[in-house]
């Protein structure tokens, strides 16, 4: 008789330290939930927020046991020095110099692939790419001066020169043409999507001291109307028509707001405003369509959400779907923006500009 009161005392008492230790559990759980990260931060009315990042293969999660069995343990592959990056149906696609190649995540089949070509396609150090809308690769490599074209297969197709200097660093396909900035011609070069035959020497005709002269056009955003020119020797993102005419230009020389030290990547939303990385304030700075300011976010690393020598931003409406569950539950997604990191345990960023429900 006292032996099973006693097994009844222990088992009352495991149950109320289960209970407990259950408690305990939930409470650590709601205590260590991280907080969201909005830009900018309360009590002003959020815009932007930080969702997530992305450094390794790990991001997709685990295999499946049986795929485990199949093809043995999972192997963990590391972004090395990201750079640009292309965004289309739900396939992220990274330049990365660090491996001479580039990653491309399938986020549909949750696949990470190094994209290392060799003979024709072979790269030296790619900086930046774009996939059009035929899913054809277009990558731009200085050290080997010209542009390599791979298609949706990802077969070497072809590669784009031209005579002299060539140096490409960035590289869009849009309105039938490809545009190419090349620093050295102070130019950007234009060719046709379909012959790659060279089509003009986009605003060659401004000289030094002109408004519209391209001192070191490093990146370029093409929309319907404008062409967006990140000019990194001159320190401002300049604007033409689609013949080459100037318009305009947003940003100087200069520490303070609005102003730019190291410009590269840039992008814009559907409303015009413009998406520009700073290299030297570790930011993105936002400017409306007037070139004023609107906002900016990032900042120096300390921690999520910070950035460690962007390079790359990107606008993308089209695949938001596979980063909307670390949307705050309080705010409706619009559009993603993401941003490269050459350094640093956060190499890609990934943003969503965001509004309150």
């Amino acid at each position: 008789m006292k032996i099973i009161r006693l097994f009844i005392l222990i088992l009352i008492c495991g149950i109320f330290s289960f209970s407990c230790s259950a408690k305990i559990s939930q409470k650590h759980k709601r205590d260590t939930k991280k907080e969201s990260i909005f830009y900018p931060g309360a009590p002003d009315t959020a815009h932007i927020q930080y969702l997530t990042s992305i450094s390794n293969s790990a991001f997709l999660g685990k295999r499946s046991k049986f795929s485990s069995f199949i093809s043995g343990p999972q192997q963990v592959y590391n972004l090395s020095k990201p750079y640009g990056m292309s965004f289309r149906n739900g396939k992220l696609y990274i330049c990365d110099p660090g491996i001479a190649g580039l990653e491309i995540i399938d986020f549909d089949r949750k696949r990470f692939t190094n994209f290392v070509p060799g003979g024709q396609g072979q790269f030296k150090s790619p900086l930046n790419c774009y996939v059009d809308k035929n899913d054809y690769l277009y990558v731009a490599d200085p050290m080997r001066q010209d542009v390599v074209v791979f298609d949706s297969a990802d077969n070497y197709v072809a590669k784009i020169k031209d005579t002299g200097v060539f140096k490409p660093t960035d590289v869009v396909v849009e309105n039938d043409k490809i545009w190419i900035t090349n620093p050295d011609n102070h130019c950007l070069n234009v060719y046709d999507k379909y012959s790659r035959k060279l089509i003009s020497h986009f605003a060659q005709q401004y000289g030094v001291g002109d408004d519209g002269f391209l001192y070191s056009p490093f990146n370029v955003f093409v929309s319907d109307q404008k062409v967006y020119v990140t000019d990194f020797g001159d320190f401002k993102i300049k604007i033409y028509d689609l013949d080459g005419n100037y318009l305009s230009s947003v940003g100087s020389y200069g520490t303070g707001i609005g102003q730019f030290v190291r410009p590269k990547g840039i992008s814009c939303d559907r409303e015009s405003n413009l998406y520009v990385v700073d290299a030297g304030f570790e930011n993105v700075q936002i400017f409306n369509k007037n070139a004023q300011l609107l906002m900016f976010f990032g900042g120096a690393y300390k921690g999520p959400g910070d950035m460690w020598l962007p390079a790359k931003v990107i606008v993308d409406y089209d695949n938001a779907k596979y980063f909307s569950k670390y949307v705050d539950p309080a705010y409706d997604i619009k559009y993603l923006v993401i941003v490269s990191n050459q350094y640093g345990p956060d190499k890609i960023n990934i943003y969503a500009a965001v509004s309150a429900k």
